[in-house]
């Protein structure tokens, strides 16, 4: 309590219901080279739909990380998503003249508006870089000859003045209403050429233009809000090669918003996208993409997957994850591994040189590629493993805890197989498992599953299954971010028997569901000496037995004579 220097009463609150908090554990990220979306950006989806309305279609080059993700998203609902591009990939841009190639990396670079509108006769770039952006066209019109335009169908009436301008200036000033649509020329995005993907309708050339709402009504401005597929970057050019007069100056008492040189002559302009580009990737560019994921604090994510990429970028991956011990990594060979003669070996080698210097319990190696359906471009397609292997784990978290083996006929089924490239015998399966990889077999009559649960650490130890490194994942979380209110309080006798009414209850839950078999705190004088006091620090120490998951069933029938009792063999064998 404050000290009062007059008689009084005063009261406080002290808030003791501080509890280990839930922590999440099946959330999925993947990053790669989608055709489309923004690009070195972490974005959340949480449905396959919802995938494809944000990173396009899969194609020969996407399909490998696309499904990954997709696969994924068959057991979960939580993926953040990473597109990786190459820096040399370009805009498609629609103009009237010639213009330089732009890169804009993403959408969260506003004003592409401003920062591009020197390229010369440029009026719109896509949205981000890809080749899908040349099947892009934009078509404009502004004032009169609604009735003439092929897209007038699409809105009420023809453009004119807004409320904004008329209401402010009255017939002083007018004019400055247009409508834009984006269609889809070629087909890319839709399949189905000449799609009208947006339509914008009473848009302002003036930049002071306000909706009734007041939100701005500035035609740049709503296609950088709204617009999935374009910005604007400059203004339109008339024939003459002369710009459009007051397209992007504030509305006053005397703008007159002309639309072309001659007067009462209707402005449109219609503008097919070009110089678009998708460059195949880099290690590099694989790993930038997955550096965005490597800070705890900013992305929340417990099961990465590498989907068709290098061993580079894989090694380089682990390395994030076991520096923020939050998370693990999902691996696959690579198909040329699986469709080998012998693909046994030749697995093992990839784990084995390859993946050599990975020893690591943060880490998770399949067997193999499986073949589905791509609905999108109706073929068939060898897709890596490790989306379904972490989508295992997801599940798992809903059906049981993360501390549940993924594996099994149980909790270890696989969706979506047509077949596998490489269905290893028991034989197989011995060598792999010896060697850390975890085999995916289809049994007859039986269904594909997960048929090992080892991560990739080289040394005997119960961290060597993926339940126990992510029963201590969740431990550590958990325990970690209720510690944090004890951090400034002073290290006495009342604080540390606080941490331990803290953590032993949660434990106690986790003992109750499963996860281990027992467990000891210890925060006190012992371990929390006057040296570590000294030292401004806090130490609890916190002792579990992780519970264990069957791998090996020895199943002993023993044939005895009638005459003899039971309880004369039992054990003897």
């Amino acid at each position: 309590m404050t000290f009062q220097v007059s008689p009084g009463v005063n009261t406080s609150e002290i808030d003791a219901t501080t509890v280990i908090p839930a922590v999440s554990t099946s959330s999925g990220a993947v990053a790669g080279p989608f055709d489309w979306g923004p690009v070195e950006t972490v974005r959340q989806v949480s449905n396959e739909n919802e995938l494809v309305s944000v990173f396009g279609k899969p194609s020969t080059n996407s399909a490998a990380v696309f499904f990954t993700g997709a696969n994924f998203l068959a057991y979960a609902s939580d993926l953040r998503v990473i597109r990786a591009a190459n820096t040399s990939s370009n805009n498609a841009y629609g103009n009237v003249g010639s213009m330089v190639a732009v890169y804009s990396p993403n959408e969260e670079i506003h004003e592409a508006n401003t920062s591009l509108n020197t390229i010369t006769n440029s009026v719109a770039i896509a949205r981000y870089p890809s080749v899908l952006g040349n099947s892009l066209k934009v078509s404009i019109l502004a004032n009169t000859s609604f009735g003439t335009w092929e897209y007038a169908s699409l809105f009420d009436k023809a453009p004119g003045t807004s409320y904004f301008v008329r209401s402010t200036f009255g017939n002083t000033t007018a004019n400055d209403e247009l409508h834009l649509v984006v269609v889809d020329e070629d087909g890319a995005f839709t399949g189905s050429p000449g799609t009208v993907l947006e339509k914008f309708a009473n848009l302002s050339k003036a930049t002071n233009a306000k909706s009734e709402q007041g939100e701005s009504l500035y035609w740049k401005d709503v296609i950088f809000r709204k617009s999935r597929y374009v910005y604007i970057t400059g203004v339109p050019f008339q024939a003459s090669g002369s710009v459009v007069d007051n397209w992007g100056v504030a509305a006053n008492a005397t703008s007159a918003f002309q639309t072309t040189v001659a007067a009462n002559v209707a402005f449109q302009t219609m503008f097919s996208f070009s110089n678009g580009s998708s460059t195949v990737l880099t290690d590099g560019d694989y790993i930038r993409g997955y550096d965005k994921i490597a800070q705890a604090e900013e992305v929340d994510v417990q099961l990465v997957m590498l989907g068709g990429a290098n061993s580079a970028v894989a090694i380089d991956v682990v390395g994030t994850v076991e520096s923020r011990k939050d998370c693990v990594a999902f691996l696959s060979p690579r198909l040329a591994n699986v469709q080998a003669t012998d693909a046994t070996t030749s697995v093992i080698n990839y784990r084995n040189n390859e993946l050599s210097n990975l020893s690591s319990s943060y880490a998770v190696i399949d067997s193999g590629w499986k073949y589905q359906y791509d609905k999108y471009n109706d073929v068939y397609r060898w897709v890596p493993l490790n989306g379904d292997i972490a989508g295992l784990c997801a599940r798992t978290d809903t059906d049981r805890d993360p501390w549940f083996s993924p594996a099994g006929l149980t909790r270890g089924q696989i969706k979506n197989v047509i077949k596998l490239a490489y269905n290893p015998t028991k034989a197989n399966r011995d060598e792999l498992y010896k060697n850390g990889v975890n085999p995916v077999v289809s049994f007859t009559g039986e269904g594909t599953m997960l048929f090992g649960d080892k991560t990739l650490l080289g040394r005997p130890s119960a961290f060597d299954r993926i339940n126990v490194r992510r029963l201590f994942i969740v431990l550590e979380k958990s325990i970690a971010k209720a510690s944090r209110s004890s951090l400034f309080e002073f290290n006495d006798e009342f604080t540390r028997a606080q941490f331990v009414n803290l953590v032993e209850p949660f434990l106690r839950t986790v003992q109750g569901r499963r996860g281990i078999y027992d467990y000891r705190v210890v925060c006190d004088e012992t371990n929390n000496t006057a040296e570590v006091i000294d030292r401004n620090e806090f130490i609890g120490d916190i002792y579990v037995k992780p519970a264990k998951s069957i791998n090996f069933i020895q199943l002993n029938f023993v044939a005895v004579r009638t005459g003899v009792a039971f309880e004369e063999i039992v054990g003897k064998f």
